[in-house]
């Protein structure tokens, strides 16, 4: 392998200078298996830390869902596809009903016309302006917890009466203790894969724990 490939990131403690096909497979293999335990390891415990919250947070999604609210979710880089598939799931499920979620990411006219004319840190936050009220619910996805575009699309959401919930990782950044993030889901790890892989399952959890909530009347209005 030499010290140019594009891929030497994704392997650093492979030797540049391997050359037998079966010693560098195998090196390979024993990177794959040593990930996905580390992933199935943080992903477990990472849901019995947050078990607790997520309980709450959906018994109040489910609460504003059947009184009328709506989820609109947010992110930026790869948060962004995973606030979008997150909005997916719950809008066009694959089994159950489907609730009201949109992705701010989702119109790039939208995103490109805001952060031209008025900033990026504003181009979630004047989404909420103008389409949220009081009763939906604000999902901000990151991997810092730092964004301030996030931030100030958080502050925004508390002013106007939506529940506020954000995905972070390390130690949760700026989104812990936070008075205007009502639920933060922390993921503790220091790799950004990692954090996005659980960060997934929390949202997938959150979502099957709504419908739950549904199923058993816990959110009437």
């Amino acid at each position: 392998m030499s010290h140019d490939e594009p891929t030497n990131f994704l392997y650093p403690f492979i030797d540049a200078q391997e050359d037998d096909a079966q010693s560098l497979l195998a090196d390979l293999t024993a990177s794959a298996q040593a990930k996905a335990a580390e992933s199935l390891a943080l992903r477990r415990s990472t849901l019995d830390a947050n078990a607790g919250l997520l309980a709450r947070a959906a018994a109040e999604m489910a609460r504003r869902f059947a009184s009328g609210g709506r989820m609109f979710t947010f992110g930026n880089g790869g948060s962004c596809t995973d606030c979008t598939t997150l909005a997916w799931l719950f809008a066009r499920p694959p089994m159950g009903r489907p609730l009201p979620a949109w992705s701010l990411t989702a119109d790039q006219a939208i995103i490109t016309a805001l952060g031209n004319d008025v900033g990026f840190e504003l181009v979630f936050a004047r989404q909420l302006i103008a389409r949220a009220k009081a009763g939906d619910i604000a999902v901000a996805m990151s991997t810092s917890g730092g964004s301030p575009n996030l931030l100030t699309a958080l502050a925004e959401a508390r002013q106007g009466g939506l529940y506020t919930i954000g995905f972070a990782g390390y130690d949760g950044g700026a989104f812990v203790n936070n008075p205007n993030v009502d639920a933060c889901f922390v993921v503790r790890s220091q790799s950004v894969h990692r954090i996005q892989e659980s960060q997934a399952l929390l949202g997938y959890q959150l979502w099957l724990a709504v419908h739950d909530c549904y199923d058993r009347g816990l959110g009437a209005a």
